[in-house]
């Protein structure tokens, strides 16, 4: 899932973001607490609900597909209880739509959460959406009435911030640019990376006159794009000179989302099209 892309000094082909929406990074965090406990994490498991033999032996029972308006062909279960709850430990899930749309919980999850706890499942709860840091997440979860343990939880943000803290970005003395909100800034700030950018960059004008330019800080070793409601021109001037201008700046990407659920009552321009910008 990773597209790994630095920019050398002057070279002004198209840069490619390296990705973290579902990363390995992340993907190793979660795989990690599946495997191993430690103070972050839970006790172990021993099976997974991706991977697990218990679920392939599960889509052998599927009596038929639907098929969506996307084309993809979707497995139905013909006994979701005695396919699922018998031979799975761990269930992961998403988040924005489908545990909430906007800030208002989906029918029917509280009911479900509350099963799978009974039965001594354990889930985890990922989201490529990079608004909030895990602390954040969890804020949210307990204002919608779900009883969600921080540890449970797994954001881009999150992903972006272990992606530098297992490069050892933070070793070579670099700042970070942030385009985004304050859940990227919050787990910067965990792992000890500087950064500029971010909200303090809402509202910013370039200037744009005869002659003008805008200056940058050439430190800058990492450009992160997360989605951020106060985008504006400044913040993509700063970044492009950032990966283009600066030796081996990185360009990470949270995610690249056509779409996004802001409110409940539509879908709403997601971080892709900031990532593109």
């Amino acid at each position: 899932f990773i597209q790994v892309s630095s920019r050398t000094h002057h070279t002004h082909t198209h840069p490619f973001p390296i990705i973290m929406n579902l990363s390995r990074f992340a993907l190793t965090a979660l795989a990690t607490t599946l495997t191993s406990a430690s103070a972050f994490t839970p006790a172990a498991s021993s099976r997974a609900f991706i991977r697990s033999p218990a679920v392939v032996s599960s889509f052998s029972k599927f009596s038929s597909t639907t098929t969506t308006s996307l084309k993809a062909n979707v497995l139905k279960l013909t006994e979701p209880e005695k396919d699922i709850l018998d031979g799975v430990d761990v269930f992961i899930f998403d988040c924005d739509g489908v545990i909430w749309r906007g800030d208002s919980v989906i029918p029917g999850i509280p009911s479900v959460l509350d099963k799978l706890r009974a039965l001594g499942k354990k889930m985890f709860f990922v989201t490529n959406n990079s608004t909030k840091s895990r602390a954040g997440y969890k804020k949210k979860f307990d204002s919608l009435g779900l009883n969600v343990p921080a540890e449970e939880i797994f954001s881009s943000s999150f992903a972006a911030a272990a992606y530098l803290e297992q490069t050892k970005f933070k070793d070579t003395g670099k700042k970070a640019y942030v385009i985004g909100e304050i859940g990227i800034l919050e787990e910067l700030d965990l792992i000890g990376v500087p950064y500029l950018g971010g909200p303090e960059d809402a509202g910013k004008v370039p200037p744009m006159g005869p002659g003008d330019k805008l200056d940058y800080d050439k430190d800058v070793g990492a450009v992160i794009v997360g989605f951020d409601r106060n985008i504006n021109y400044h913040k993509i001037q700063y970044a492009q000179l950032c990966i283009n201008e600066n030796e081996g700046c990185e360009f990470i990407a949270t995610n690249t989302d056509a779409v996004t659920h802001l409110t409940d009552a539509q879908e709403w321009a997601g971080n892709g099209s900031m990532v593109g910008a």
